[in-house]
């Protein structure tokens, strides 16, 4: 069996500010095509293991590796730029910036690589807003004019502008109501498939949680308590995965106490 590739590479990761220690021996690997979430407690730290595998930070011990890349390599400020083409982020509640248009907005990275014309930006820009069912009348309107909805979005479409192999995921459903939250975890399953993306998401939405992920990793006593599929962490003896999972936990009781009775009934002969 060909073992699947590690993309991201967390090995003996340590974070303290001060003398406030956040991770612990933190060991995690993202494998190429899942969706792998992240939970944890409020100052679990999950932000900031987000942050240092997009080198926004710098972990206080231990290694991050992107695309086999870690800050330790001599020609990391090299590679810096282009692990970050191959990556895109969602920032949480959509991070626009409010003086720029949403075609602007979209088309800031792509014109940061100072080598596309203003035609090919501008078809590139349609096509992405597009991709996430954003029409050409809403290209020049300003953040401030738009739904909750239509910024994430928006936001995702700049997030895709690269067209990266890698995909943050910060709360993407945080704000909205459940119809907007349904349909936009719908476009993210879509473009995962489209795309052939590798997501590694942070999110305290049970809904976005189960829709979404291939695998978990459980952030809690500054350590991955526990990285596994749904059912495999839902099996886990820790207070925060009894307490977050508690509704999880009753459906998937219900669900095979179902399939149980199921098994059961005797087939008509």
């Amino acid at each position: 069996m060909i073992k699947p590739e590690c993309i991201i590479e967390i090995e003996a990761l340590h974070t303290r500010f001060g003398n406030h220690i956040v991770h612990q021996d933190v060991n995690l690997c993202v494998y190429r095509g899942e969706v792998l979430t992240l939970i944890g407690g409020s100052g679990s730290g999950k932000t900031t293991l987000l942050r240092q595998m997009l080198s926004l930070e710098e972990p206080s011990q231990g290694t991050v590796k992107i695309f086999g890349c870690s800050r330790s390599d001599p020609d990391f400020i090299l590679q810096r730029k282009n692990i970050r083409s191959r990556s895109g982020v969602l920032f949480q509640q959509g991070a626009l910036f409010s003086a720029l248009t949403v075609f602007d907005n979209v088309a800031l990275p792509l014109r940061e690589l100072h080598t596309l014309s203003e035609d090919i930006i501008r078809d590139l820009v349609t096509i992405k807003l597009d991709m996430v069912a954003i029409g050409p009348e809403h290209a020049y309107k300003m953040p401030a004019a738009l739904s909750g909805g239509m910024i994430k979005r928006v936001a995702l479409a700049r997030a895709l502008a690269l067209d990266p192999e890698l995909l943050f995921l910060d709360e993407p459903t945080a704000g909205l109501d459940p119809e907007l939250s349904e349909s936009f975890v719908e476009l993210i399953l879509a473009l995962r498939s489209e795309m052939d993306l590798t997501i590694v998401m942070v999110t305290h939405d049970l809904d976005t949680l189960v829709a979404l992920s291939d695998r978990i990793a459980v952030l809690a006593d500054q350590q991955v308590v526990i990285t596994g599929t749904l059912n495999e962490i839902c099996s886990f003896q820790h207070p925060f995965i009894t307490s977050f999972f508690k509704s999880i936990r009753h459906k998937l009781d219900q669900k095979n106490n179902l399939e149980q009775t199921w098994k059961t009934v005797p087939m008509p002969s």
